[in-house]
């Protein structure tokens, strides 16, 4: 996978679906008190929800539901990509995840920015026993989409 140069503004965007969302198990540690910016979002990509408890994502057809964060310190990349198990010199198959740009829409279907995704390739998720989720949301709690935040 190449590195992009391609920068969006002052802010570092990261579309989230699991972990890292707003009130899931990766958010107080990782974004709270680092977001700037919270925008219910989605992308055009397929879900799954894997047996270990996070999800994975990779591209596709389908709509997946979560949230643009903006982030003021570009470094919060490195400390997702640890998270995400990504490191930019290995080969794709090597990663967990790989970081990407996509496009990020409102829930309206208006683009709202492009940002950095974390996907899983398709040949990892059946591997790792993923399943579709065909509604396009992952939830370890059990929450809903909704549009109060904890910055």
């Amino acid at each position: 996978m190449v590195e992009s140069n391609i920068k969006f503004s002052d802010l570092v965007r990261v579309f989230v679906y699991g972990t890292l969302k707003p009130g899931e198990a990766n958010y107080k540690r990782y974004c709270s008190g680092k977001v700037v910016d919270v925008k219910i979002a989605l992308v055009q990509a397929k879900l799954f929800a894997l047996p270990m408890g996070y999800p994975a994502m990779t591209l596709g057809d389908s709509q997946v539901y979560g949230y643009l964060l903006s982030f003021s310190n570009p470094k919060i990349l490195n400390e997702l990509d640890v998270l995400e198990d990504y490191q930019p010199n290995r080969q794709t198959p090597e990663n967990l995840y790989n970081r990407q740009i996509i496009e990020v829409y409102e829930p309206q279907s208006l683009s709202l920015s492009w940002a950095w995704v974390y996907l899983m390739t398709l040949e990892k998720v059946e591997r790792l026993r993923g399943f579709l989720q065909p509604g396009g949301w992952w939830s370890g709690c059990s929450l809903t989409p909704n549009y109060s935040y904890d910055l």
